[in-house]
């Protein structure tokens, strides 16, 4: 039997746990260095305007603060803090209101009636409230520092990495080099075989933590960088967040183990499918807000950044792919700001595309050269299959027969015509789980349940010989060949 474990299909949405098996050295690759905490202002790269009108928006939106909490919010020591707070007093933009302790650190600072109508007028024009951001070549060096192409993945890892999927030995020896160059990946073959869940294995494989900025600063506007939606803290609190970035004695700096203005995250993996437009790859403007977000695959930058369904997004994959051409290239792009100013920012992503319809339809020779490794992920075959379907009745107790998967093979695959898929496992054997529910027995491979199953699941229109793969895919009874 030539597969190496496991059974799932990302097409069809099965189990996406995967295993971090990684070369012994990569989990400590990135392990060896953070970024330093800032002792002073010109450290943080900010300017103190800057950092003053994060204080006043930040006192305006949360109402009187103690020097701690600034702290904590604007995720900067509070020695670097205080020199603004202390030029706002003398502005009389600030005022003391009390205090918990003998520090300024324990004084609760609170705006002026100046200081409210001045966080206005900057409200009108930037609506960011949060952490310092980090400047745009700051977060390029680190980026470089932490680059994605360091990965080392090893047969042995991909083989431990894959344990929960059902692929032949030849396809991992395919993915291996892919993932260890931190290139382009194109992924196709027919709908329900994987493609997906192919992507997300790789995405776990990649493991390590990378260290990324709550905010950029470009040419004094701000970007938001880190989404919770796809950016994961490495070590959670009971509220999701990091544990103290600034130690036991956040006052002082030297118990501050990173700039506390970067999130230690797990490798972000983006994905986007059909609802993909060309504009959401620029910078995303809330008018109501005026904050700018960056777009999803400079979110990715660091980890896997996923095109699903790719041709059946709005935009034409020529349009898409050439929005591609000079990220692909020159690991580089370029984004801007509505008054027209533009900005390079690094491209640092492990680009997959996945689709189940002909890529010579999608794109010509020019980007297949672009995307550097292709690899055709196939059906399963008899035994593959029969594996798959073995693990899907284990995770559900029932005994698996293989003698009852020639019920499907004889009485569907063979009278209508169609190829078998990895999905189809799973989906048969929940669908048998859903029909003994419904007539209270217990779920069994028994002809009649199974029968019942494959009657529910597989189309059969009388009078019509084959079923359809769908609009632009392959027949059924081929798999494509590689470009």
């Amino acid at each position: 039997m030539d597969h190496d474990v496991t059974f799932d299909d990302s097409d069809a949405g099965l189990n996406t746990a995967v295993a971090a098996s990684i070369h012994e050295d990569s989990d400590d690759l990135f392990e060896q260095a953070a970024p330093p905490v800032p002792i002073t202002l010109a450290d943080t790269g900010l300017s103190s305007s800057l950092v003053e009108d994060l204080v006043l928006k930040m006192m305006y939106d949360r109402g009187a603060m103690s020097g701690q909490l600034l702290r904590d919010r604007l995720r900067l020591p509070f020695a670097i803090i205080d020199e603004q707070l202390v030029d706002l007093q003398q502005r009389r933009f600030v005022e003391v209101r009390g205090t918990t302790g003998q520090s300024r650190g324990t004084y609760i600072f609170d705006l002026t009636s100046a200081g409210r109508e001045r966080a206005r007028e900057l409200f009108a024009t930037n609506g960011y409230v949060g952490p310092a951001p980090v400047p745009l070549d700051s977060y390029a060096t680190w980026v470089e520092s932490q680059t994605i192409q360091g990965i080392h993945v090893t047969a042995g890892g991909i083989r431990d990495g894959f344990s929960h999927l059902v692929y032949p030995e030849h396809f991992l020896d395919q993915l291996g080099p892919a993932i260890n160059s931190g290139l382009s990946l194109f992924l196709y073959g027919h709908s329900g075989n994987g493609k997906t869940t192919i992507a997300e294995a790789i995405a776990g494989m990649l493991g390590g933590a990378v260290y990324l900025p709550y905010a950029l600063e470009v040419s004094g506007q701000i970007v938001v960088l880190f989404d919770p939606v796809y950016h994961h803290h490495v070590d959670e609190g009971e509220d999701g967040a990091d544990d103290d970035p600034f130690g036991d004695h956040p006052l002082f700096h030297d118990a501050q183990p990173h700039d506390a203005r970067y999130a230690r995250i797990k490798r972000p993996v983006v994905f986007v499918g059909g609802e993909l437009q060309l504009e959401q790859l620029d910078l995303q403007y809330d008018p109501d807000s005026r904050i700018y977000q960056a777009p999803s695959h400079v979110k990715a930058n660091g980890g896997v950044f996923i095109i699903d369904d790719f041709g059946r997004q709005h935009v034409r994959p020529r349009d898409l792919l050439n929005r591609w051409m000079v990220p692909l290239e020159k690991r580089v792009d370029f984004l801007a700001f509505k008054n027209g100013y533009k900005f390079p920012i690094p491209f640092d992503c492990m680009l997959i595309f996945a689709t189940n319809l002909n890529p010579l339809e999608l794109v010509d020779e020019a980007f297949l050269r672009r995307i550097r490794y292709k690899i055709l992920v196939e059906s399963p075959n008899r035994d593959q299959y029969d594996e798959i379907f073995r693990r899907c009745c284990d995770s559900n107790d029932i005994v698996f027969d293989r003698s009852k998967v020639d019920l499907i093979y004889d009485g569907f695959y063979q009278r209508l015509q169609m190829a078998p898929r990895g999905c189809h496992p799973r989906d048969v054997v929940d669908t048998v789980c859903n029909v003994a529910k419904y007539l209270g027995v217990a779920p069994s491979l028994s002809d009649e349940l199974l029968t019942e199953a494959c009657r529910t699941y597989f189309l059969d229109m009388p009078g019509v010989g084959s079923i359809a793969s769908g609009a632009g895919a392959w027949s059924a009874d081929e798999d494509p060949e590689s470009p």
